[in-house]
């Protein structure tokens, strides 16, 4: 079958990898579309550590082909998003309500893939760049027939992290000011989260000026270049400032931009070993920095309110597809990508 590998020099599309059955617990899905996330691009460029040769890949949507035993909520030809937490549902993380932090569902990549008898990865328990994709029970969340595949498959990272940073983290209020630092697929979901949350003003900030309009259309009633800008229609400082590109001079200017009692919410995905710095007396008006991993999602109960959101047009998704993509464009898909030429590259099988 066909998919897309990092053996850690080049990523390459392949058409002989090979998946096993699903065992207990397990789910088989093929996957009928997958968004291209900034975070398979920081896979190839190392920005994000993984073991390789890996099956890149985290944000899909498809039909379940097989499931394994002791899964019942669902069945063959079911559509499903995947989600990337795959936690163990045991634990006493998973028992509060707080999946994403499940000890079991971190750092442990599975090998349920083997190309030609050699074993490889899976990424963020998930793969989704490959015509089957192997994963635990919790993480096939059934969606009605009606979504289409290629915007169902955008809400397993992009919304679920950038919706979810607003409405689950930082817990956003109506009225409340919200500064996005960064337009992207996840800047865009936070947008649109903040609209949802009746936020208000909603400043978006971003060097690139040809992304004014669809941050408007997501949600910002504000778009400046710089958080100078963003400083003039807020004087006063934001209630919350996301950061969403992963650079430590924004995650700075996002705690500075910040009012009494803000909260600065980091989004994007810097180097594992970079560090940021901030004046400590700015923070003694009880403001505070949050970290925040998969947009403090619960994907079984968000999933299904993010596709009836969908469904009832408060939430955006076929607007994020800028384009779809054989499985083959991948290298295009990656370009397009990193210069910002879409807000969401799709691939499709």
């Amino acid at each position: 079958m066909r998919g897309v590998i990092f053996d850690g020099t080049e990523p390459r599309a392949v058409d002989d990898l090979e998946i096993r059955e699903p065992g207990p617990g397990e789910v088989l899905v093929s996957v009928a579309a997958a968004g291209l996330c900034h975070s398979d691009l920081s896979v190839l460029d190392g920005t994000i550590p993984f073991p390789v040769p890996v099956v890149l890949g985290h944000e899909g949507a498809g039909t379940v082909a097989a499931v394994g035993s002791g899964v019942t909520h669902v069945a063959p030809g079911d559509h499903v998003a995947l989600s990337t937490i795959a936690n163990c549902g045991t634990c006493a993380d998973c028992h509060r309500g707080r999946p994403t932090m499940c000890r079991k569902a971190i750092g442990r990549p599975g090998r349920p893939f083997s190309r030609g008898g050699r074993p490889l990865f899976n990424f963020a328990s998930n793969s989704a760049f490959a015509e089957r994709t192997l994963v635990k029970a919790v993480q096939a969340v059934k969606i009605p027939e009606d979504l289409p595949l290629t915007s169902a498959a955008l809400i397993g990272c992009g919304v679920l992290t950038g919706v979810g940073a607003v409405l689950n983290r930082a817990r956003v209020d109506r009225g409340e000011s919200v500064v996005v630092i960064g337009t992207g697929g996840i800047g865009l979901n936070v947008l649109q989260g903040a609209r949802i949350a009746g936020a208000a003003p909603i400043v978006a900030v971003d060097s690139n000026p040809a992304k004014e309009s669809l941050a408007r259309e997501f949600g910002a009633t504000h778009f400046v270049s710089s958080a100078t800008a963003a400083r003039e229609v807020l004087p006063s400082g934001a209630d919350h400032a996301f950061e969403c590109v992963g650079s430590t001079r924004l995650i700075r200017e996002a705690v500075d931009l910040l009012d009494r009692h803000g909260q600065a919410v980091l989004l994007g995905v810097p180097p594992a070993d970079a560090e940021a710095s901030f004046l400590v007396s700015s923070l003694y008006l009880d403001k505070a920095i949050l970290g925040c991993r998969y947009g403090s999602a619960r994907p079984q109960r968000d999933i299904a309110l993010y596709a009836d959101l969908y469904r009832r047009g408060r939430l955006l998704l076929d607007e994020l597809v800028t384009r779809t993509y054989p499985v083959e464009d991948f290298p295009k898909a990656a370009d397009d990508a990193r210069a910002g030429r879409v807000a969401r590259a799709v691939l499709t099988f």
